[in-house]
């Protein structure tokens, strides 16, 4: 069974999001605050987290920052807040995906059905289960990635989107197949996304983010791995 946390102070809403996650067979925790949702995630081990970023307690950036230091579930940010800078506020700081109030539910459980795929492991072939580079090296049969020695923590996203690089190597990746395998069809268009994660990735891994060796773009095209 799939385990969610919603993390939501609006009882309302909690009510109908656990009736909906309930009835499709999820399993679902609730908090209502920032310092609940940290003890539930160390608790309960969810699955995907569904977010508000308004709370009682905390910044919803702040108990997104938590979460990324204890899990690598996918976390869906629910907000009312609109601007582009909060929403790669939320992205930089460990968000999957973000969702602005109000939404329909299938919309909501179409994406979290995206960012649990997301998470399922492809396994690897013997050619493949192991990359390095002067820089890191990526494990895929382990999931992890590391740098001179120290690990590197990545977002599920992140991860999913340099796994398919990796698998590519010295190929140019579309942009939009980067999309529909990442985000789905309803992201297909929503290029920002790639820049942004593709930012994040380089920061982790390139001695220069600016001037990057391994994770290039190719613009207006897409991205390619050198190794």
């Amino acid at each position: 069974m799939t385990r969610v946390l919603v993390v939501e102070d609006d009882t309302q809403l909690v009510r109908a999001l656990v009736i909906n996650l309930q009835a499709r067979k999820y399993g679902v925790d609730a908090a209502p605050d920032g310092a609940t949702a940290l003890r539930l995630a160390d608790a309960r081990r969810p699955d995907v987290v569904l977010l508000d970023l308004g709370l009682p307690d905390m910044d919803g950036i702040d108990v997104l920052r938590g979460l990324r230091g204890r899990t690598r579930a996918p976390v869906l940010v629910l907000t009312a807040r609109r601007g582009s800078d909060e929403k790669v506020v939320a992205l930089d700081a460990g968000a999957d995906d973000y969702i602005t109030k109000p939404f329909s539910m299938d919309e909501l459980l179409a994406r979290l059905r995206a960012a649990v795929r997301r998470t399922e492991t492809t396994p690897a072939t013997r050619e493949t289960a192991a990359v390095t580079t002067d820089d890191f090296t990526v494990d895929l049969v382990a999931k992890k990635v590391t740098r001179h020695g120290h690990d590197v923590r990545l977002t599920p996203t992140e991860w999913q989107l340099l796994e398919i690089l990796i698998r590519h190597p010295g190929r140019l990746v579309p942009q939009r197949r980067l999309l529909l395998d990442v985000w789905g069809p309803s992201h297909a268009t929503k290029t920002n996304y790639l820049r942004v994660y593709m930012a994040q990735l380089r920061r982790k891994l390139e001695p220069d983010p600016s001037h990057p060796h391994h994770l290039i773009t190719e613009p207006g095209m897409g991205y390619r791995f050198e190794p």
